[in-house]
């Protein structure tokens, strides 16, 4: 009853092929929470997969709803004792849309194949593989030691591809139910491939239309150009007053006033890494005199998602009278979300932009969050996964991307610690979903490692 013998009967799980059967059975399941037709099947994930797979291990669990929620939530848990450290996990079983006639030839996004050293698989990375990793290791911690030692919680939803409705009601009605020392969960990727990580957080989300409408119906352009005014040029000119022609973000308002030393620590040995897949980092884009992790994980960064003006498809000799464009600003701590949108209009007008529109998309707001990455359950974990991997984890303050992390601190109240099981190159959301893996393997044997750990008795 060693830490030694649970690594290594995590390996031997993962090894002989155990570990792949559960995922691939997972992944067959078409979660697809954006597919109406695929309502059935999200219950059925929770009811018929994972809730079986928790009360083997002796959980008690339970089924949740909320009215705004599209499909249930599932809570599991398993309590050891009042004086134990108590962690609650968290993952999602719904995927994005499958794009099956997209895949590769060979491939399909339902079932587990392994082609070239990768597995692929829609969910495999984004959350069906990562939630697994994170079961499959407390069920062999508790084969190993016959106990956890910890208490453990688990909740389980089927929506977060759809913008997790119901998910902060239910943290809310169930607040004292989910009660923990920290949130212990992975979704995301890795630094690397090569590198455990740990992100405490991520970057807030919000999307924005801007829209210029000059007049009804477009007009010859030999005729009027020079008369009337073109929304495209206009429309072009407003964002070029947002961003500069490098990438920098000009509303004072949307970026933080300096990137704290606790984060400049954390993230100076870290490498922006997107493997043999991953795009060629541009030194001379976005804020100036900032490394690539600084400015992907410490600061803001706006994008243009979609710009649309006259008829791309069928271009005609006309003046367009309508000019949209779908934006996006990405941000972190220090940046307040309800003063983003009036910076805009204010930044707007003194520019001369008094047409353009500013209109909601209808989504909502992934608020920014990040712990301090000198935390002691930060520090506690970073050192168990060495002990585990044999190698320094990365230390993220917060995800490059968007999660419902917000729940978790604001509504919860709770340190959150994440350990993600992919890696940037992985293919989410797009076809051929994949992992190495080695990196869930890995991920497998640290996350042992982790629970092993939590149930000696956790940081001091």
């Amino acid at each position: 009853m060693t830490r030694e013998r649970a690594l290594s009967q995590a390996g031997a799980c993962f090894d002989a092929g155990d570990f792949k059967t559960t995922l691939a059975r997972r992944i067959a399941m078409p979660t697809e929470s954006q597919n109406p037709e695929r309502k059935h099947v999200l219950a059925d994930y929770l009811e018929a997969e994972i809730k079986p797979a928790f009360e083997s291990m002796g959980f008690r669990c339970q089924t949740l709803t909320h009215p705004d929620a599209l499909a249930p939530f599932l809570y599991a848990e398993r309590l050891e004792g009042e004086a134990l450290p108590t962690a609650l996990g968290y993952g999602h079983g719904d995927v994005i849309r499958g794009l099956e006639s997209e895949w590769k030839n060979g491939l399909s996004p339902w079932a587990l194949t392994e082609s070239e050293g990768l597995w692929y698989g829609r969910g495999i990375a984004d959350n069906k593989g990562q939630h697994t990793v994170n079961m499959e290791a407390l069920r062999i911690v508790l084969q190993t030691r016959g106990k956890l030692g910890f208490n453990a919680k688990v909740l389980i939803e089927m929506g977060e591809e759809t913008g997790s409705p119901g998910l902060r009601q239910i943290c809310a009605e169930h607040r004292d139910m989910l009660q923990a020392d920290l949130l212990l969960a992975s979704d995301g990727p890795r630094l690397s491939a090569q590198r455990p990580t740990i992100f405490l957080g991520s970057r807030g989300s919000v999307n924005i239309d801007l829209v210029i409408t000059a007049r009804e119906g477009g007009h010859h352009s030999g005729n009027w150009g020079g008369l009337i005014s073109n929304p495209g040029i206009q429309l072009a000119h407003a964002i070029a007053s947002i961003v500069s022609a490098t990438g920098q973000i000009r509303i004072p308002e949307w970026v933080p006033r300096e990137l704290p030393d606790s984060v400049r620590r954390a993230l100076a040995d870290c490498e922006v890494d997107g493997g043999e897949n991953g795009p060629r980092i541009e030194p001379d884009w976005g804020e100036p005199g900032l490394s690539p992790a600084e400015r992907v994980f410490g600061w803001c960064s706006f994008e243009v998602l979609a710009f649309k003006t006259g008829n791309p498809e069928t271009p005609v000799n006309a003046i367009p009278p309508r000019a949209w464009a779908r934006c996006q600003l990405r941000f972190v701590v220090g940046i307040d979300p309800e003063q983003i949108l009036p910076a805009l209009r204010r930044h707007l007008d003194r520019q001369g932009f008094p047409m353009v529109r500013i209109e909601s998309t209808g989504e909502d707001m992934f608020q920014a969050t990040r712990i301090d990455p000198d935390d002691k359950w930060v520090k506690w974990t970073a050192d168990s996964l060495e002990r585990s991997t044999g190698k320094k984890p990365a230390i993220l303050p917060n995800l490059g991307g968007s999660l419902p992390n917000d729940i978790f601190t604001d509504v919860l109240g709770l340190r959150t610690v994440w350990v993600p099981h992919s890696y940037p190159g992985c293919s989410q959301h797009a076809p051929n979903e994949h992992l190495p893996p080695a990196v869930l393997r890995e991920g497998l044997v640290g996350m042992t490692g982790i629970y092993w750990d939590l149930g000696e008795g956790g940081p001091d």
